[in-house]
């Protein structure tokens, strides 16, 4: 049990995404922290909710594209994902694809509130949500078992959507999402599809 922590919490990616996040912590404490700098962590939150949702969606699972360096971005970061969906080395959002994404999302807040330590805090709510992710994620794929009933619907959710429809249930942090955006289905509603383990083929 203790290896499946170890897994986690030291796969590099993460453990990146863990430093930068207690940096921008840090960086807020001595700045002075103010009430409404929760409102902006929680508009990071979930800013990240739905972008994970529309990336997984839209991005992560479009038809195979004709253009190799295309088609090989998108079988690392979710095709080949769903091929062998307990993959260690697969399980995990690269940094080369989160970090910019990060940023990107960053900066767009800050052309709005023109001040750093707000965007910091945007930007700490963010990778709050994206660790959530992350650890659900895991969790889905690997033996562990949540304690709560939302952990429990969250990861049964996750495994429906690999192992019997890949079209629903795209919310890994957040399932509700699906729900809000009519990608939720009863498991006894959709059929079983002959892509899910392979999105290549779709």
């Amino acid at each position: 049990m203790k290896g499946l922590y170890r897994d986690f919490f030291f796969h590099f990616d993460v453990l990146v995404m863990f430093l930068l996040f207690f940096a921008g912590f840090i960086f807020v404490l001595m700045t002075g922290v103010k009430i409404s700098m929760i409102l902006f962590f929680l508009l990071g939150l979930f800013v990240f909710v739905l972008s994970e949702y529309f990336t997984h969606r839209f991005l992560f699972h479009l038809k195979a594209p004709k253009n190799p360096l295309f088609l090989k971005f998108l079988k690392r970061i979710h095709y080949d994902h769903h091929v062998y969906p307990n993959d260690l080395k697969l399980l995990f959002l690269p940094l080369w694809y989160s970090l910019p994404n990060f940023l990107i999302i960053s900066a767009v807040f800050y052309t709005f509130s023109r001040d750093l330590t707000e965007t910091v805090v945007f930007g700490l709510g963010l990778m709050a949500m994206l660790l959530t992710y992350e650890w659900k994620h895991y969790v889905a794929h690997r033996p562990l078992k949540p304690k709560t009933k939302f952990g429990k619907w969250a990861k049964k959710m996750h495994i429906l959507h690999h192992y019997k429809n890949e079209n629903y249930w795209f919310g890994v942090s957040n399932p509700i999402v699906d729900v809000i955006f009519g990608t939720f289905k009863e498991e006894t509603e959709v059929e079983s599809s002959k892509t899910a383990k392979n999105l290549e083929m779709r």
